[in-house]
């Protein structure tokens, strides 16, 4: 294998850039060369390829986003999408692709790899929600990134005995919710995973009032409602001005942290080296502090699990 792509799809998330660079300094490394996919699968479609030499990804390290950007491709979607899309790729002489993405972006590259084509996946996304990883890029960074707003959050909430309900993102899954609730200290965290009792959560808010709580915090994930939504349900608050607080884009921008910079570098250069050496129609995880490959298939077949330890440490530590 002498040449090789990589493409960013789905969502962007911080640290998309440090893998990049990894792919890429890694194929210099190993005497290789390495292409840089514009805008996804529609780009790979339409054959918008740059080269990727060691000065072409020089000081992206702590960039945010992706400097090949990202698209959702429907064209990809159909047979005649994939097949142009493959026909491209044999014309410019790629004989394997890094995909960096979500579970969204990964069935894209199973049905490359089932269709002949060398694909590794790496998991970048803010939403931690790709079972065969313990994190997946992006996801330290967002939650440090909410954290700094709900603090700010906290101090104006304890000087007007206030509630504010925190909106934050994830799709359907509770982890950086869940995340951002023990790092701040949150009282309550609402997330998909876990069913709610709005009665329950009013009685909470009566007591803590009756206790002279200046203040209280909810971590709601934007898959079980919208915050506003919330707020109208909770009827009673037991006393507290409520506010709500869409968090929204701001997690998936800004610089990645070290921890995701670390990250993307292990499985970017782990995911080039897999090319190298056969493999195809695996993901890059990172378990237990150690690269590992699963197949693809486990990032949407299996339900990633939240951490029963930290759902207890909202309930003891607030």
């Amino acid at each position: 294998m002498k040449r090789i792509a990589v493409l960013t799809s789905g969502g962007d998330s911080p640290g998309m850039n440090a893998a990049i660079r990894a792919v890429a300094r890694t194929c210099v490394y190993n005497e290789k060369e390495c292409i840089g996919v514009m805008r996804g699968y529609e780009g790979l479609i339409d054959g918008d390829y740059i080269p990727l030499d060691r000065a072409a990804v020089g000081g992206i390290l702590h960039r945010g986003g992706t400097i090949l950007k990202t698209a959702r491709s429907e064209r990809f979607m159909t047979e005649q999408g994939r097949r142009t899309a493959i026909d491209r790729m044999a014309e410019a002489h790629i004989e394997g692709l890094v995909v960096i993405g979500g579970d969204g972006s990964f069935h894209g590259a199973k049905l490359l790899h089932d269709a002949g084509v060398p694909v590794i996946g790496v998991p970048g996304t803010i939403d931690n929600d790709v079972a065969g990883t313990d994190e997946t890029i992006g996801f330290d960074t967002a939650v440090n990134t909410a954290l700094e707003a709900v603090m700010r959050l906290r101090d104006t909430a304890s000087s007007h005995d206030r509630l504010f309900i925190v909106e934050v993102m994830g799709r359907n899954a509770g982890f950086l919710a869940l995340e951002i609730a023990v790092a701040s200290g949150a009282e309550y965290v609402v997330v998909p995973e876990l069913p709610l009792s709005i009665g329950n959560l009013c009685q909470k808010l009566r007591v803590s009032h009756e206790k002279k709580k200046s203040h209280t915090l909810i971590i709601l994930a934007e898959g079980v409602m919208r915050g506003n939504d919330m707020r109208d349900k909770l009827q009673d608050t037991g006393g507290y001005d409520a506010r709500v607080t869409v968090l929204g884009y701001i997690q998936r921008g800004g610089s990645p942290t070290s921890f995701d910079v670390v990250l993307a570098s292990r499985m970017g250069a782990y995911a080039a080296e897999s090319l190298f050496v056969g493999k195809s129609g695996m993901m890059i995880g990172n378990m237990n502090h150690r690269m590992v490959l699963t197949d693809l298939e486990r990032a949407w077949s299996e339900q990633k699990s939240l951490s029963p330890e930290l759902l207890g440490l909202v309930e003891k530590l607030n």
